[in-house]
């Protein structure tokens, strides 16, 4: 097999050659390891699942080779090195379960030779993934809040509960890059802009990590780029796409944030699994970034290298495979890891050179978390236990109200109904259901799923309960409009409610139409983990549900809580559109307030798409970051513009942008400055999002027509001015040449301030084409609303630079108020 080309980093390590050197461990852990036997060392790099109550990974129910049947005491008889999701697998009372923890703890430093505690991993992509914890907004919603410091802040209260139930390691967060939104973990990912994604993970990172909790970054590398956005599909992405998008937002999580774990993509690169891929999982990570910290498998992702890739002959090979690749502890259970590789090191088919290695870094793992003290799991476990009090509910509000994109308003909101009398129909399959809320890693979704006796168990008030808590007009919610609810239809539901819904919104002064997704995993919804789709139609027949009731002439807003940007340009330019949209990617528990607070006025909205919205799923993968070719042109009858821009989001109040003024000259490695003033020119307060973009005049390869270089959000009183200053290094323009180095080259770059990616985007580009882009689509992108600087040109002075990892790659922002 040929191994994929990789900047800067050498061949793999070929047959016969020798493994690469130990990690470096305290006297502590060498000791340790010293004393161990082969069965207690690959004790230390596997998961045992205590409970697999309902589908929660894929294939889930055939990979149970390795699980093992049996009491504790003899399945842990050598040790054990990760207890996978003690909490998030079956709804479990916290209090009870860290009880029966700590105890279980105690009883592996008793009982076992060793006394080695295990480590306990669990899912946190949304808040702890736990019967009674908080459910914050998905990833795709910090996107759309571009506001590192409430992520940082959530990570931090999401941390702190898992340290005080014995948690230590986090499943999160994901850095896959959006390249198509057909595929179903959208909902996971932060948004389709590398430098977004890698800022907005660096900070949940370090939130995560400040309270002794390891974070895990998913999925490295290229998961998100598979063909047709199907899941565990093959990845045909060429080495300069993985080196200049894929790979950047890991690179800033590792070199930046420090994280102390890497978790495996389940996909193949050019036919590569990246599970046995040494030139990513070591070379490029370990030897080049300089990662020091544990990778874990994703679940079975060892064993899939047999069975789903086919490079294994059986769990042994596969077990070889991964452990040379970098692989250090297998999950969730042992399928490959215990058995079949005790055998293969027995009979000398395998070096247990490979086990040594991976076992160091578990223990060193473990000894950074305090695992290795004696005082470990000593204390009293906790006896009283809140995991979701005010300060969870205030973060979760704020990231929640931020995030929420209004993508279209001819006037109608803020909702003005001082009339008592008024009435309000709310409608839609989304309308009235806390679950319509959250992703597919919620607890909610991703596990009551499969125990519908249990109660949700955090408070969720849906759109409908949290509109009649919203004064919509006067002082006291009570006084305010009548509100009347009809479903309408179920998410992938028939059209038999109609009648009811259209009765409702003709009797009313205004409807609010809630449509969008229900999450799940693997067929179980219409968007999450196994839910990939053809076809970017809102499902079911919600868009018939919306027109039905447009049809009606009662003016409607539609709501749209979805995981995925879907194909509403009927809804947004069509002829019987909605009077407006707001657009919500699962805000969590407090979304529902969120959305009301936007509805009634009392928030406005400041959400920014963090991917574009498509016009069609045949377009699909699309980018904002597209070259020249990427873009409308009249040498093909198919468009990929999408209807509204990566950064769009309208505000209550209008932003001007102005006096914008960037340094003339830099040189290729330093940094410049750019500077706009900001003014909120409406009449009431609010928030802008300053997007920073820029363009490559001219590289030696095809350069984006379009590249966010950095943003601020930045909160002003009606009237108001800011100076923002935009730090710019210019390795934000760095790229990988045609040797793939990467490098910054000198020559010319445009920059300008925008409210979205497109606004000046159609004349950069005709500019570059000589007025070759006149088709319908180019003028229809002019004609989206937004504002933008003219552009000013800074010249970039060689020599060539060749980016090294220490060179800084973050805009620094600093806003001053006049």
């Amino acid at each position: 097999m040929t191994a994929p080309a990789i900047p800067g980093v050498t061949r793999p390590a070929r047959s016969g050659e020798s493994l690469p050197a130990m990690p470096e461990v305290s006297e502590r852990v060498r000791e340790l390891h010293a004393r161990m036997t082969l069965d207690e060392k690959l004790a230390q790099i596997v998961g045992y699942w205590l409970d697999q109550n309902g589908l929660v990974a894929p294939m889930q129910g055939e990979m149970a080779a390795g699980q093992g049947s049996g009491k504790l005491a003899e399945i842990t008889e050598h040790g054990l090195g990760h207890y996978t999701r003690v909490y998030g697998t079956r709804p479990v009372d916290p209090v009870d379960r860290a009880a029966w923890l700590w105890a279980e703890q105690r009883r592996l430093k008793r009982e076992t030779r060793l006394g080695i505690p295990a480590l306990v991993h669990e899912e946190c992509l949304t808040g702890l993934a736990a019967w009674k914890a908080a459910t914050f907004p998905t990833p795709l919603a910090w996107g759309a809040s571009f506001d590192p410091e409430v992520v940082e802040e959530m990570a931090v209260a999401i941390g702190e509960s898992m340290r005080e139930l014995g948690i230590h390691q986090g499943l999160a967060p994901v850095l896959d890059v959006v390249r198509d939104p057909r595929w179903g973990r959208v909902d996971e990912c932060i948004a389709e802009d590398p430098y977004v994604v890698g800022t907005l993970a660096t900070a949940y990172v370090r939130g995560l990590q400040s309270t002794g909790v390891h974070a895990t970054l998913k999925h490295f590398v290229g998961y998100s780029g598979s063909r047709s956005g199907r899941n565990h599909a093959p990845v045909s992405a060429g080495p300069r796409e993985i080196a200049d998008v894929f790979l950047p937002p890991f690179e800033m999580a590792v070199v930046e944030g420090g994280v102390r774990s890497v978790m495996n993509s389940y996909t193949d690169v050019d036919g590569i699994p990246m599970a046995s891929s040494t030139e990513y999982l070591t070379e490029l990570l370990r030897e080049r970034w300089g990662f020091d910290g544990v990778v874990v498998a994703d679940y079975f992702a060892v064993a899939f290298l047999e069975v789903m890739h086919g490079v294994a002959r059986d769990r042994a090979e596969a077990a070889e495979l991964a452990l040379t690749a970098g692989i250090d502890v297998e999950l969730p259970v042992g399928d490959a890891y215990l058995e079949p590789l005790a055998e293969a090191v027995r009979t000398g088919r395998v070096s247990e050179g490979l086990v040594d290695r991976a076992v160091l870094r578990a223990l060193k793992q473990k000894e950074e978390l305090g695992l290795l003290e004696p005082g470990a799991f000593e204390d009293e476990p906790p006896a009283h236990v809140d995991l979701d009090t005010p300060r969870h509910r205030d973060i979760a509000r704020r990231l929640a109200e931020e995030s929420v994109v209004l993508l279209s308003n001819d006037g109608l909101l803020p909702l003005r109904l001082t009339d008592p009398a008024a009435r309000v129909a709310v409608i839609g399959p989304n309308a009235h259901r806390s679950e319509a809320l959250m992703g597919c890693y919620s607890f909610a979704n991703h596990v009551l799923a499969h125990h519908p006796e249990f109660p949700i168990a955090v408070e969720m008030p849906t759109v409908l309960e949290a509109l009649g808590r919203e004064s919509l007009g006067g002082a006291d919610p009570a006084s305010g409009p009548e509100l009347v609810y009809a479903q309408g239809c179920e998410v992938e539901g028939d059209t038999s409610g109609f009648a009811e819904a259209v009765a409702a919104a003709e009797g009313a002064d205004v409807a609010v139409v809630v449509v969008g997704d229900q999450a799940g995993l693997f067929g179980r919804g219409t968007v999450g983990e196994g839910n990939d789709t053809l076809s970017l139609d809102l499902p079911g027949v919600q868009r018939q549900l919306v027109e039905a009731v447009v049809a009606t002439g009662t003016p409607v807003v539609m709501v749209v809580l979805t995981g995925r940007p879907y194909a509403i340009e009927w809804a947004l330019d069509g002829d019987a559109r909605p009077s407006a949209v707001l657009q919500a990617f699962f805000p969590g528990e407090e979304g529902g307030t969120a959305i009301a607070g936007v509805l009634s006025g009392r928030v406005n909205p400041s959400g920014r798409l963090p991917v574009s919205l498509p016009r069609d799923a045949g377009a699909q993968p699309y980018t904002y970051l597209h070259p020249i070719l990427g873009g409308p042109s009249e040498v093909t009858s198919t468009d990929s513009t999408p209807t509204r821009p990566f950064g769009f989001g309208l505000s209550y109040t209008e932003f001007a942008y102005g006096d914008l003024e960037v340094d003339p000259e830099v040189s290729a490695g330093s940094s410049f400055t750019a500077t706009v003033t900001v003014t909120n020119a409406g009449g009431v307060r609010g928030a802008d999002v300053v997007q920073l973009y820029g363009r490559d005049v001219h590289g030696s390869v095809a350069r984006p027509v379009v590249q966010l270089l950095g943003y601020a959000r930045v909160t002003l009183e009606p009237g108001e001015s800011a100076t923002v200053t935009f730090t710019v290094p210019t390795q934000r323009f760095a790229f990988s040449d045609r040797s793939m180095t990467r490098v910054v080259e000198p020559g010319d770059a445009q920059v300008w301030v925008g409210s979205h990616a497109s606004a000046s985007r159609v004349e950069v580009a005709e500019e570059a084409t000589n007025g070759a882009i006149r088709n319908e689509r180019a003028a229809a992108e002019r004609a989206i609303p937004g504002t933008a600087t003219s552009r000013a040109l800074v010249t970039v002075t060689g020599p060539l630079h060749r980016v090294a990892l220490s060179d800084p790659r973050r805009v620094t922002v600093q806003v001053a108020r006049t």
